[in-house]
């Protein structure tokens, strides 16, 4: 195979941002007087954006657009105290990125988490990676699995979408890089499993950074 560019996911594919994220919005139900959920529980409710999250979340339908924005500004005051309480990177993560970079790819994060808390996410957990662009979520930018965003960075880069990676860990990722005409790899560190990626159009699946750093020096790249 050869590629020229790679875009990474965030959450559940660099990050484990999973116990601080439901740590958060445990902290907004008890506060709220509502019922908590299990760890597990919440690696479904992730993926879709902080707004998406707050809605899986409660135990009811919110009809009212201004009560359901309460929860989802409690929700992102509680996070903006949390986010680096126990995330971090995976295991061999740092790693792999930088082999990347050294095998002379531009590598861009794209997710669904706000566009300015990805950015200084990245900053702070991954701050010695020379990453070309990190985008998030905007209200003018349409999430995954919405190819737009992939698509601009693409361009953005001056590489063909045909000629990139899309490594991500949920189908929600793997519909995006099919969407975007990228090649899309799941990756089954993070928050769902392999039946969901390869569902989703997942052609290739890892289970550790370390396997895909392997399996970088036996490819060629363009």
């Amino acid at each position: 195979m050869d590629f020229k560019a790679v875009i990474f996911d965030l959450d559940g594919t660099l990050l484990d941002t999973l116990e601080d994220l439901a740590d958060s919005m445990n902290c907004v139900l008890e506060r709220n007087r509502l019922p908590k959920h299990s760890l597990a529980a919440y690696k479904y409710f992730v993926g879709d954006g902080m707004d998406m999250l707050v809605r899986r979340a409660l135990p009811f339908e919110i009809a009212d657009e201004e009560e359901l924005n309460r929860f989802i500004r409690e929700m992102k005051s509680e996070y903006s105290g949390r986010w680096l309480s126990k995330t971090r990177p995976y295991p061999g993560v740092p790693e792999m990125l930088a082999a990347f970079v050294a095998a002379g790819l531009p590598i861009a994060v794209l997710s669904n988490k706000p566009d300015d808390a990805s950015n200084e996410i990245v900053k702070a957990l991954l701050p010695d990676i020379a990453f070309r662009m990190v985008m998030g979520a905007t209200p003018e930018r349409p999430k995954k699995p919405d190819p737009s965003a992939a698509l601009e960075i693409a361009a953005r880069l001056d590489v063909p979408p045909e000629d990139f990676l899309f490594i991500g860990d949920t189908s929600i990722d793997m519909q995006t890089a099919c969407a975007a005409g990228m090649f899309p790899i799941g990756v089954l560190w993070g928050f769902r499993p392999a039946e969901e990626l390869i569902a989703a159009g997942g052609k290739m699946l890892f289970k550790h950074p370390t396997d895909l750093l392997g399996w970088l020096r036996s490819v060629e790249v363009k």
